[in-house]
């Protein structure tokens, strides 16, 4: 049977009189998981805050410096380390300036002195704990965005996301993110910020086109308590909330030309103004904005503010569809495959040849979104721990939806029609050449061309 592993608290009990650092040590050992160390002098402290300590207990009087000046030092040596004050002094207005820079208790010595120092203690430990919890978090929320590992991909064209996201991620640069939809937009905005300084603040993110248009200035900039029917209160806006942190605005397009140039002045005063309110917010954000769209063009179309383009485009990465990354196309299946049988608690299900072949042929239009939708579909068709051929199933309603909405040229276009019916009729070529009446020669060239292009386009990449 395992034990529960025990977390030692370090502590330090600087006080110059002889009998009461070792009265004050003593109360602190009384429990057998903490390690002490006393220190007569402030400089003896500070010459040992290499040790780490957790915890300090501080005579606000020492022969070699005052209280105060040691505190301030340790600090700036670590902003954590919860500091007790302990002074002989009743002396509200220091208690109240030591507590207010940061110190974690201010206990004068008297009879209760003992109490009140193991409740501190007790406190301490507690919020230390919390802390330490939280640090675990964010670190596991770290790992879970690092970007090598929670962004799966092996081509060309995904390295070059790689280091993109690399070079974002060592500055506040805005960035801007185009794809299609479904290649992961929001999902690199959180690696860049979860491997940013940034990486302790919020992530912010805010969809656009999910917001009705006479709601969207309230929702991004706060509103005040009346400024309209059903505002009972105060209420920050998402650029308030994003402080300090990362604020994702997807599907930045679907903005109109009267928010645009709102949006442009908060952007360039770094302040935005509630709704109802008269003075302006002050806000410390990063931005990091995502679309689907052709921004440029719409901006050539007086759709988008030129001035507002250029605010925003930053850093451009450009996702690439998944019908461009034909080398990922079984990495990442099996990779959704391994996560939803963990979910699951079921075997790790297997492509047979056939499977593999079939994912690899079809064009993808719903992208990574739309090939984790149909692993996770087939692992629960599958009859044994093999995925076969005929337990992959493609939607047709998404095929038809993206092949209307996906801007092509007529030549890709062809070549997408010509897998739709393959797909449907189960890669009978003969059959497909007779529904397209078109020769089977043709249908098999523009098979050998289709990947022909693809795989000088990758040696391009």
């Amino acid at each position: 049977m395992s034990q529960k592993k025990t977390t030692i608290t370090r502590i330090f009990v600087v006080e110059d009189d002889f009998m009461y650092r070792k009265m004050v040590k003593y109360i602190m050992e009384l429990n057998p998981d903490h390690e002490v160390h006393a220190f007569e002098t402030g400089k003896e402290c500070l010459d040992n805050l290499h040790l780490k300590p957790d915890i300090i207990s501080l005579d606000y009087a020492l022969p070699d410096m005052s209280g105060e000046e040691v505190f301030e030092k340790i600090k700036a040596f670590d902003d954590r380390i919860r500091v007790i004050i302990l002074s002989g002094q009743k002396d509200v207005a220091t208690a109240v300036r030591l507590v207010q820079r940061g110190a974690f208790d201010y206990i004068t010595k008297n009879e209760e002195t003992k109490e009140r120092l193991l409740s501190a203690l007790a406190r301490a430990k507690r919020d230390l704990s919390r802390q330490q919890e939280l640090d675990v978090l964010r670190e596991e929320v770290k790992a879970k965005y690092d970007f090598r590992r929670s962004i799966v991909g092996a081509s060309p064209a995904m390295e070059e996301v790689f280091h993109l996201i690399s070079k974002a991620s060592r500055t506040n640069i805005t960035v801007s993110i185009t794809g299609e939809t479904g290649t992961g937009k929001e999902l690199v905005a959180k690696a860049i910020h979860y491997n940013s300084r940034r990486s302790e603040g919020p992530f912010v993110a805010v969809n656009m086109s999910a917001i009705p248009r006479e709601l969207l200035e309230s929702e991004l900039f706060g509103h005040e308590k009346g400024a309209f029917t059903g505002a009972s209160a105060r209420k920050p806006g998402q650029f308030e909330l994003a402080n300090k942190g990362t604020l994702f605005l997807d599907e930045i397009a679907e903005l109109d030309l009267g928010m645009q140039a709102k949006l442009l002045r908060a952007l360039q005063e770094r302040e935005v103004r509630r709704v109802g309110g008269t003075r302006p917010v002050k806000f410390d954000a990063r931005i990091i904005t995502a679309t689907h769209k052709n921004l440029a063009e719409l901006v050539r179309e007086g759709k988008f503010r030129e001035d507002l383009y250029y605010r925003l485009l930053g850093l451009p990465i450009k996702l690439p569809p998944l019908r461009e990354r034909d080398k990922d196309i079984i990495l990442l299946a099996n990779h959704f495959l391994k996560a939803f049988a963990k979910e699951n608690n079921m075997p790790v299900p297997r492509l047979s040849r056939e499977a593999k072949n079939k994912l690899m042929a079809y064009p993808w239009p719903g992208n990574v979104r739309e090939l984790k939708a149909v692993v996770e579909l087939a692992a629960v068709m599958a009859s044994g721990e093999t995925i076969e051929a005929d337990d992959i199933q493609f939607s047709g309603t998404q095929e038809a939806h993206n092949f209307l909405t996906h801007e092509m040229t007529m030549e890709e276009y062809k070549y997408q029609i010509v897998f739709h019916f393959l797909e449907k009729y189960n890669n009978d070529v003969q059959l497909v050449a007779k529904k397209l009446d078109i020769g089977k020669s043709t249908i098999y060239r523009m098979l050998q061309e289709y990947r022909q292009k693809r795989k000088r386009k990758q040696m391009q990449s």
